[in-house]
């Protein structure tokens, strides 16, 4: 077994919600869940089938972002795994609708932060064995950060002012 990490690349202003999932219909049933989530939110989906003619499934109402999720599966190389890009819409908007989809089995992580995928690889394919999320904490909030962090969830709405 050989292990490798493989850099996600997340197009501008996007996130990436990354995760494992098990039946032909993940594509069209994730489509349907982001697309029933917000009528502003543009997305892309691609799903790697690990059997039969083990292609890779798309579907999306931004071709760019359906290109780029498609991309980071041809990259990761990985059965059963799904990656989502959206835009105009946090993952924070449509994570537990995801979660909630009858095939998804794990999410990984769902984030804009630089990202890496920890593959293994064997004679009968590739894994997913983790994820790299961003960097490593550099100390600990201090009372101007804390004050920071609220005034940005009031800016996005998030809380009340």
């Amino acid at each position: 077994m050989e292990f490798k990490t493989v850099r996600v690349e997340i197009p501008e202003g996007a996130n990436v919600i990354l995760g494992q999932t098990h039946f032909i219909k993940t594509a069209e049933d994730l489509y349907e869940i982001l697309a029933g989530s917000s009528p502003h939110i543009k997305f892309g989906v691609a799903f790697t089938e690990a059997s039969g003619p083990c292609l890779i499934r798309h579907e999306g109402n931004d071709a760019g972002l359906t290109k780029a999720a498609v991309g980071i599966l041809q990259n990761i190389g990985a059965g059963h795994v799904f990656a989502i890009l959206v835009k105009d819409a946090f993952p924070i908007n449509v994570l537990n609708s995801v979660k909630m989809c009858q095939e998804v089995c794990r999410i990984y992580c769902a984030t804009a932060n630089p990202l890496e995928v920890v593959v293994a690889e064997t004679e009968q394919g590739r894994g997913i064995m983790g994820v790299v999320d961003g960097s490593s904490p550099k100390g600990v909030e201090q009372d101007s950060d804390r004050a920071a962090r609220k005034e940005m969830l009031r800016k996005f709405g998030y809380k009340v002012k």
